[in-house]
């Protein structure tokens, strides 16, 4: 099974071109093929929780003996 991989973007406007590089490299520079740059790959960005809707307040019951 191959590696996963993610493509980035030379940041470079004379090059911009689509590198591939592999998950283990996010975190660091990796040189750019097309024309030498050194590049960041991003670091992957924690997934933001689902928000959680609190519980519906409790709907008061008459109580049994407060009936007349």
């Amino acid at each position: 099974m191959p590696a996963k991989t993610i493509r980035i973007m030379c940041p470079n406007l004379m090059c911009r071109k689509v590198l591939s590089v592999p998950t283990d490299a996010r975190g660091r520079n990796v040189r750019c093929r097309g024309c030498g740059s050194s590049i960041r790959v991003p670091s992957p960005t924690p997934k933001a929780p689902l928000p959680v809707e609190p519980p519906p307040p409790p709907t008061a019951t008459p109580a049994e003996h407060d009936v007349e």
